[in-house]
């Protein structure tokens, strides 16, 4: 009972946490996701896109998801760069602060891919990811004021 409870205090109801992927080299996502297939018990699969409406653009973004049956976690990475992006109108402004390309998470342009889960507390060390393609996972919170975990929440 007391580790029950230890644990359930130690999640946040309003925060949530991501994982932020780093690749050691740029590789294609289908050859990422291949090597993460192989090495875990569950397949991850692309989805449909993460589409941020812009005043002068819409940006997609690269969407995969996994369903891990032994800990009943569903988890998607997110590539942190827009894949591409439509222009809605000319740009008009000097200052607009858009372009063709967008990150969602603008303070790690260095990030290839946002890993998130809809669980409070996802554990994110059950998904096994190849030592020689990524760097160690960092977890930061992301706080129920910051525009993105809005995002991610309608997203799901």
């Amino acid at each position: 009972m007391d580790l029950l409870k230890l644990t359930l205090d130690d999640c946040d109801e309003d925060d949530g946490v991501i994982a932020l992927v780093r690749l050691v080299r740029k590789i294609p996502d289908h050859e990422f996701f291949f090597h993460i297939n192989y090495a875990n018990s569950f397949c991850f699969e692309r989805i449909d896109d993460l589409v941020v409406e812009g005043t002068f653009y819409t940006y997609h973004f690269s969407v995969f998801r996994g369903y891990s049956k032994e800990s009943r976690t569903c988890f998607r990475f997110i590539s942190n760069k827009s894949i591409f992006s439509i222009k809605n109108r000319e740009l008009t402004e000097l200052f607009s602060g858009e372009g063709e390309v967008k990150y969602l998470l603008e303070a790690y342009p260095d990030t290839d891919y946002i890993l998130t889960s809809p669980d409070k507390c996802a554990d994110f060390s059950l998904i096994l990811l190849p030592e020689n393609l990524c760097f160690q996972l960092q977890e930061i919170p992301l706080g129920f004021d910051e525009r993105l975990f809005h995002t991610l929440q309608y997203y799901e």
